[in-house]
Order: C-alpha cells, then structure tokens, then sequence
C-alpha cells in the first residue's frame, strides 16, 4: 500500500486508520499513537498529529468530532516525522507532494466521482468534492497568484499547481 491508497481511501471512506465519525479522542489515540497535540478552547479541541488533525466538540459526555483533514502540504519539505507511524508502518514512505490528478484517478478506480466546486473565494485554491464521502479535496490553483513570493535557490516554492493541499472531511456532508 502506498501514500496514495491512504489519500485515497480517507476521501471516499472518511476514515484513517478504522477511526471515523463516531471515534472519540481516546480510540484516536490508540489508532495513530501518542505524538499529538491538542489544542482547547471554549469546548472545542483540535488533536494535531502532524499529517492529520481532528476537530472534537465537547457535548455532556463525549467528545464528538467535527472535522478530519489530512494536512498534505506539510509534507512538502520531506519530513518524515510528520505522518504518524502508524500510518509509516501501514501506507511506507509518503511523498513530499501529492498530484490531483493522480489522486483523482485513484478516488474515480474507486467508483467515486467527482466535482468542481465553482465557489471561487481565492485565486490560490480550487476544491472537489467526492461523491459519497463528501470530502473536500484542496489543489493549489497558483503558489503566487498575488506577486508575494520570490523562488530562489536558497528558498525555492515548494509547492506547484495541481499539488494537493489538504483533504477535508465533515460530518454535515
């Protein structure tokens, strides 16, 4: 299995590593380890694993999540460290960037489709949405479409169009 068969299997399935919807923060961390940061405020809390974070809502006695996203622009300076181990022993080696197309491919072989969103709020960004799952899946559009940023060899852009930025996942969808 490989980094695409994760990206892949979390956009149609919503699910990384049999944790899903109705996991708590406690099953997550027996899911993908230990490594993670959690961030709490005002009943909220945001479980950061690197490659992976999740978003939970407090209720009375859970802690339900409301968003899943795999951050993969992270991986864009090649630092292993940032997917969990558990994903390293199950998927291997993760690339540092994740064409669309290629995703795409792999999301439709799945008998998923899917769609353009028109919304255009940034020149930066395009997102799809996956039948079934409703995930939402981040391309960059242009890594400077306001003139910003200047390549050179010392700080080259590391990302180019059509790279995924991130998978996005809710269960409102």
């Amino acid at each position: 299995m490989s980094d695409l068969d994760f990206y892949a299997h979390f956009a149609t399935c919503g699910e990384v590593m049999g944790a899903g919807i109705d996991t708590q923060p406690s099953d997550w961390e027996t899911k993908l380890g230990a490594d993670y940061l959690d961030d709490k405020s005002y009943g909220l809390m945001r479980r950061d694993y690197g490659l992976v974070e999740v978003s939970f809502q407090e209720d009375e006695v859970n802690w339900p999540y409301f968003g899943i996203s795999v951050q993969v622009h992270r991986l864009s300076r090649g630092d292993m460290a940032t997917v969990p181990a558990p994903l390293r022993r199950q998927y291997g080696i993760f690339a540092p960037r994740m064409k669309f197309d290629e995703l795409a491919a792999a999301i439709t072989s799945l008998s998923h489709s899917i769609e353009r969103e028109e919304e255009a709020t940034t020149m930066d960004m395009r997102r799809y949405r996956v039948s079934g799952s409703g995930a939402t899946i981040h391309v960059i559009a242009g890594v400077d479409p306001y003139g910003y940023a200047k390549a050179t060899a010392d700080c080259p852009i590391e990302h180019k169009v059509g790279d995924v930025w991130s998978i996005s996942l809710s269960p409102a969808w």
